[in-house]
């Protein structure tokens, strides 16, 4: 069976969301016969092939007041041409999410359901994060993975005043890590099954 590709497209204001993007790429990368290829959302223009030819999708998006970026808002709006005008290109394959934001919540549930709707809108198939919630327990701890209680994608939080080297936390990057395994797996059983 050939390699199978997973494609993480991104946008990181502040490179916070790009060490999550980074920690996504590690976990697919521990599935044997997959490639993720990192895409910052600003080379996406030039990048429909490759899009076009990845088996799986991750999206990623810092929340800004409660939404997603400007930057990665311009790279859905670009896919109704690009992409979706041109015969549903990305339909049936496999999609999934992730967020950043400076507070615990921040909205990045509403990113991440805006994420969500993008993939329906492409007839793409979700891969929710396949964890429970961390720390929701007097046993529970800041170590949990999913710490933040998502569901639906991978969160992140990341202290406004320090910089990407020392934020996100370890924690909520093995969470974007165990999402992009999740992925790869979901998507090598898919395309699996698509040949058999």
């Amino acid at each position: 069976m050939t390699r199978t590709l997973i494609a993480i497209v991104y946008h990181s204001g502040y490179g916070h969301t790009a060490r999550q993007a980074e920690a996504v790429k590690r976990g697919v990368e521990q599935v044997g016969g997959t490639e993720a290829l990192l895409i910052p959302v600003e080379e996406a223009p030039d990048r429909w092939n490759d899009l076009e030819a990845a088996e799986a999708i991750i999206f990623g998006s810092p929340t800004y007041m409660g939404s997603i970026s400007a930057p990665f808002k311009a790279f859905m709006d670009a896919t109704s041409n690009a992409v979706f005008a041109k015969g549903f290109a990305w339909k049936n394959k496999i999609a999934a999410g992730f967020s950043n934001s400076a507070s615990r919540s921040g909205d990045k549930l509403a990113t991440i359901m805006q994420l969500t709707l993008f993939a329906a809108q492409h007839g793409m198939h979700w891969v929710s994060l396949g964890l429970p919630p961390g720390n929701n327990s007097s046993t529970g701890s800041e170590e949990d993975l999913n710490r933040l209680g998502i569901f639906l994608g991978a969160g992140a939080q990341s202290n406004a005043d320090e910089a990407a080297e020392v934020t996100p936390p370890a924690t909520d990057l093995r969470t974007a890590e165990h999402l992009g395994r999740r992925v790869a797996e979901t998507t090598r059983q898919f395309v699996q099954g698509r040949a058999a």
